[in-house]
């Protein structure tokens, strides 16, 4: 048994000990006695291995969906600006904070002073990322640090802590986590330097979530990022991964079987021998399962391979779809099918399957062999943080500070740019020539970095594409209305016979009226109006029934907290025009 194997059996024996029937159970690892338990490293470890179970799942590739980043059959409530107040659910439960507190509260009875500090460490962070995730969905909360007894009124009953307050608290959690943690690299398990990527993820979050709403302080929050991801830079076991295979990297990066332990820090774990899979493989290759699609304007963001703008190209949306992803950065061929595209282990080339995508670019990141096609047999390790991410942070946030160098970039972002032989960012460049496509879609950057920080954008949508960052990016960006914008898919000027391989043979035919009667074996038919839609523009639109999509600016940026805790705690107030 491999080493994730042993991982996933220690938190299924976890489970299995303490969890009961239900993970919502109101007393679910608080059930074990104190006076018999935490008494050794054993009983720690035991322990800790539950809080793995917070870790995201189908969320890490599909969660993208949600924005402008994955389109699928059904918009999503958050791009429609159809979301309603929940009765009850909502994201708004608090049953792992109970766990953690529970142990902070009685672990330090072992006598083991390196389990102590160690584990204390995970129980710290695994509480980081708690209030992290909780903070980034509703903005304020109230902050318990220890277990709340169920007569305890005054506690059940807290208000809300201010948001600065809930903060300076996940950065003091994350900072005794980096103190005690074990530096020891470890793909599957909390160790210090997953420690310090989350601390890294939290200061840019926060710090340019102020930012962009024009608050003072925020240079605080950049700095702890700037300082986080230069120790994972400069002091890590942890590099951008390259095997010196040109342009392949990105793509072997996500569709091993295993995370790969250069640029991975920390990955969700997936096994064959205990029947843990994902369902990555049918989301992406399937007609009945959302038919995900990349959008239009991403394929427009991706630059040329020589490092030019593909938006400078005249007539750029309305290329053939050959020309169109032609001399690409390689990221893009490594993200959907385009011409020669292949499955892993096959050499037949394939073309995008209309069928299987409602834009026409069909994603290809972390799909592995056909025989996993299957629903939930994928074992991709999927990657909750890398490396690649911790360098996008800290090129950001030093461009926010107003302190990148060029030295700076060549040592984050244009690594990831020497990944798959794309010319760097030079700083003095972008910023005396920033590009009129990406400033449309961030109107409020502005300043002397302007140009650099929209080229990080980019990369950063390119790079961390279908990681679930997307959301969150927005809403720290102050970009919501990024999510009105138009949604579209490829180019076909009408009806007629489409060659989409570059082989000059027909793989998708276009027709009105009656479906052509000799068909072809293994074209793909669509009927205008019905099976496909084109704009007048002649750009396939997904969802021709949602073009005057709404983003309210004074509330849709955070959730709503649901109608029954409001009730419960009468000293909860709703957030903002959420009544």
């Amino acid at each position: 048994m491999n080493f994730k194997n042993i991982i996933y059996s220690l938190i299924t024996a976890f489970c299995l000990y303490s969890c009961s029937d239900d993970l919502l159970d109101t007393q679910p690892l608080s059930e074990i006695t104190a006076e018999t338990f935490f008494n050794t490293s054993s009983d720690l470890q035991l322990y800790t291995n539950g809080f793995y179970r917070m870790w995201p799942s189908t969320s890490i590739y599909n969660g993208d969906a949600i924005t402008d980043n994955i389109i699928q059959t059904e918009l999503s409530d958050e791009i429609r600006g159809t979301r309603l107040v929940p009765s009850t659910g909502g994201g708004w439960d608090w049953e792992y904070l109970k766990d953690i507190n529970f142990f902070l509260q009685e672990y330090e009875k072992c006598e083991d002073e390196a389990a102590k500090a160690h584990y204390g460490g995970v129980a710290h962070f695994f509480r980081a990322r708690f209030y992290f995730d909780k903070l980034q969905r509703f903005g304020s909360l109230p902050w318990y640090d220890k277990p709340i007894a169920p007569d305890d009124i005054e506690a059940l009953t807290k208000p809300r802590d201010s948001r600065a307050f809930i903060v300076a608290k996940i950065l003091e959690d994350l900072d005794y986590a980096i103190e005690h943690l074990k530096a020891e690299k470890n793909t599957y398990e909390v160790n210090k330097y997953t420690a310090l990527a989350l601390k890294s993820r939290v200061g840019l979050y926060e710090g340019t979530f102020q930012k962009y709403r024009e608050n003072s302080g925020y240079e605080t929050y950049l700095e702890a990022s700037v300082a986080a991801s230069l120790e994972l830079i400069d002091n890590s076991p942890y590099q951008i991964y390259t095997t010196g295979t040109p342009n392949m990297d990105y793509l072997e990066l996500f569709n091993a079987h295993d995370a790969n332990e250069t640029e991975v820090i920390l990955a969700r774990a997936y096994s064959e021998d205990l029947s843990i899979g994902h369902n990555v493989n049918y989301y992406t290759t399937t007609s009945s399962y959302g038919r995900p699609g990349m959008t239009k304007a991403l394929v427009n963001s991706y630059l040329n391979s020589d490092g030019s703008r593909f938006t400078d190209i005249q007539n750029y949306n309305k290329l053939s779809f050959i020309e169109e992803v032609k001399n690409r950065d390689p990221r893009l061929s490594q993200t959907i099918r385009t011409p020669g595209y292949s499955r892993k282990g096959q050499s037949t080339s394939l073309a995008p399957n209309l069928g299987a995508t409602v834009t026409g670019y069909q994603i290809i990141k972390y799909v592995t062999e056909p025989v996993y096609d299957t629903n939930n047999q994928s074992l991709t390790d999927l990657p909750i943080y890398r490396l690649g991410e911790v360098v996008l942070n800290y090129a950001e946030a030093k461009a926010e500070l107003g302190t990148l160098t060029q030295i700076d970039l060549d040592k984050s972002i244009n690594l990831l740019r020497k990944r798959v032989n794309m010319p760097n960012i030079n700083l003095e460049v972008a910023n005396t020539t920033p590009d009129s496509y990406m400033a449309n879609q961030y109107n409020n950057v502005t300043g002397v970095n302007k140009g650099v920080i929209l080229e990080i954008r980019r990369e950063r949508r390119i790079e961390l594409y279908m990681e679930d960052f997307r959301w969150d990016d927005i809403v720290r960006w102050k970009a919501g209305q990024t999510l009105t914008q138009p949604i579209r898919g490829l180019y076909f000027p009408g009806p007629g016979s489409y060659d989409l391989t570059g082989d000059n043979e027909t793989n998708v035919v276009i027709y009105e009226g009656d479906r052509p009667e000799n068909t072809i074996s293994g074209v793909q038919y669509y009927k205008l109006g019905s099976d496909i839609s084109l704009d007048s523009n002649g750009l396939i639109d997904p969802h021709p029934d949602y073009n005057n999509r709404q983003f309210n600016e004074n509330k849709d940026y955070l959730y709503p907290i649901p109608r029954l805790e409001l009730q419960l705690n009468p000293n909860l107030e709703q957030n903002p025009n959420w009544n």
